[in-house]
């Protein structure tokens, strides 16, 4: 029996492209589709578009986890199959990696006689990061690199799972929206995200497509979902290709960035007037005038809802991507800092 994208008993989260609702477009990483269905085999139809690296699938059935690699470009089809047929699935399909490629979801099928049950209830909490490849997951899954440099990969490592950002919200009982790419810093011109022309958090933030290499940019609906909380997670690839900030904290291009971070920061504001916003970094190595610069924004600001927040290990547990431990520990210190603020509609 086939099932439509556009079912009544399917559940999605992400910044999604509904432009056609038969064939909804995932571009950001942790978004998802999840149905709950009887009998024992699930297809899964999907369509990619590649860009670099190759590209994976996530799943989780009953609580656990796969994964599948999908084609370089064009449709797939994918057979999981359940042990206990007898029972109710609960299923999730979900975007492991960021704008390195995107997959329009085609439906899935399940077999005759069997149903799509009524989803559960989605939590009342919600929130939205912005931030880089740390926010995104990438090469978390390469444990046994923990405080080391990152090994050769091509995307097998990647996964949005592990990232601090979805741990967090799975801590706090919350929806999340992830608007993370790797290699991102907050302005054109720097960053590695599409060099040599990069393209910074400026251009993406409000976008629902943004990657060139994938067509046209299109804006985002943001009444679509107003978080409760928003982290801010940039200031790791902005030292890229020159270290400013480092060299020289009240130069003319430190003031320039802070001026972008503030404007950035006042963006965000008048679109969530309500919400609260929390500015921070990562434990990936940087130096620590990144964080003095954020902190001079905020404080700037002067908006009681706007804070910092600084890791234990903030900037200095190591040279490679987060694996998951180090998320983990990020994500545990942000959950018990979020519970400590007096956050609208939370509770």
């Amino acid at each position: 029996m086939k099932i439509s994208p556009s079912h009544q008993n399917l559940t999605y989260c992400g910044r999604i492209d509904w432009s056609n609702p038969e064939a909804p477009v995932f571009i950001y990483p942790c978004s998802f589709v999840q149905m709950r269905f009887t009998g024992n085999t699930l297809k899964i139809h999907v369509c990619n578009r590649n860009v670099y690296w190759n590209n994976y699938l996530g799943y989780i059935l009953d609580g656990v986890q796969g994964v599948l690699q999908l084609e370089q470009s064009g449709e797939s089809v994918f057979e999981i199959k359940a042990d206990a047929p007898n029972e109710i699935h609960e299923f999730l399909l979900f975007k492991r990696q960021d704008a390195c490629h995107e997959f329009a979801f085609l439906g899935a099928e399940i077999d005759e006689c069997e149903k799509i049950v009524s989803p559960l209830p989605k939590p009342s909490r919600r929130i939205e990061v912005y931030g880089d490849s740390v926010s995104a997951g990438e090469v978390s899954e390469a444990v046994d690199y923990v405080g080391k440099a990152d090994p050769l990969h091509n995307g097998e490592y990647s996964n949005s799972w592990y990232s601090y950002a979805w741990i967090l919200a799975r801590k706090l009982n919350a929806q999340i929206h992830d608007i993370a790419q790797g290699g991102i810093a907050l302005m054109d011109k720097t960053g590695w995200f599409c060099e040599p022309d990069a393209l910074g958090m400026e251009h993406v933030w409000d976008k629902v497509h943004y990657n060139p290499l994938l067509g046209d940019a299109t804006q985002w609906d943001f009444s679509q979902y107003i978080p409760q909380a928003v982290i801010v997670a940039i200031g790791q690839n902005d030292s890229h290709p020159f270290d400013y900030m480092a060299q020289d904290e009240d130069g003319a291009q430190a003031d320039t960035w802070r001026n972008h971070y503030r404007h950035f920061l006042q963006n965000l504001r008048k679109t969530y007037p309500d919400a609260h916003i929390i500015c921070c970094t990562t434990l990936l190595w940087h130096d620590k005038a990144w964080d003095r610069a954020i902190g001079q924004a905020v404080r700037e600001l002067a908006d009681e809802k706007l804070t910092q927040y600084l890791f234990r290990r903030n900037g200095s547990a190591t040279p490679g991507h987060l694996r998951i431990p180090e998320a983990q520990e990020m994500a545990d210190e942000l959950a018990a800092y979020i519970e400590t603020l007096d956050i609208a509609d939370w509770n």
